[in-house]
């Protein structure tokens, strides 16, 4: 019989991914202090340290600092500190699990389509997309047309960061008008 250990503390990587997310809203965080340990003041200027042990709030931040996810710079006894492209990226890709479209109370009229043509070799973006864009709540139209209608521009845009998309291979168009809209206003209840 094998016994089972179950934790209740939070994996480290999901401290650095609260971490990242923080960075991320914030943008650059600047520490007015003379000390060397930038890392250490970034830990302890994380608004969320109170829920993770000190410990581990220092070690996420340490590793996305060796990882190369955060850019350091020192300018008159004053520390910035924010993510640089790599870190971008990564919170990037962390913002695309949690990735929703707001629904307006009322709506404004104007369907938005988003038409992408993925060449075949990249049919595993193309596959991953489709379940993005479903899980988003779009109605696909044809299957590399699909339809929503709210606003839904920042999303797309995600998305197009995330998979690497140009603008030729992905776009939004936005429509007042398109044809026989009946069973589209059925199916998102508008």
């Amino acid at each position: 019989m094998t016994k089972y250990k179950y934790y209740l503390k939070k994996p480290k990587q999901e401290i650095a991914a609260d971490a990242l997310t923080w960075l991320a809203a914030g943008g650059v965080v600047a520490a007015a202090v003379m000390a060397p340990n930038a890392v250490g003041t970034l830990a302890r200027m994380f608004p969320r340290r109170n829920q993770y042990p000190s410990k581990h709030a220092y070690n996420a931040f340490h590793r996305l600092y060796k990882t190369g996810c955060l850019e350091i710079e020192k300018k008159n006894h004053q520390i910035y500190i924010s993510l640089n492209e790599k870190g971008r990226r990564r919170a990037g890709r962390l913002q695309i699990n949690h990735l929703q479209i707001k629904k307006p109370k009322h709506w404004d009229h104007k369907w938005r389509i988003i038409i992408f043509d993925i060449a075949h070799t990249d049919r595993i973006k193309r596959e991953a997309l489709r379940g993005f864009l479903k899980r988003l709540d779009f109605y696909p139209l044809q299957k590399s047309v699909w339809v929503c209608p709210y606003n839904c521009r920042d999303e797309i845009e995600v998305l197009k960061d995330f998979f690497g998309l140009t603008d030729k291979e992905i776009r939004l168009i936005v429509a007042s008008d398109i044809g026989a809209d009946s069973f589209l206003r059925n199916i998102f209840k508008v």
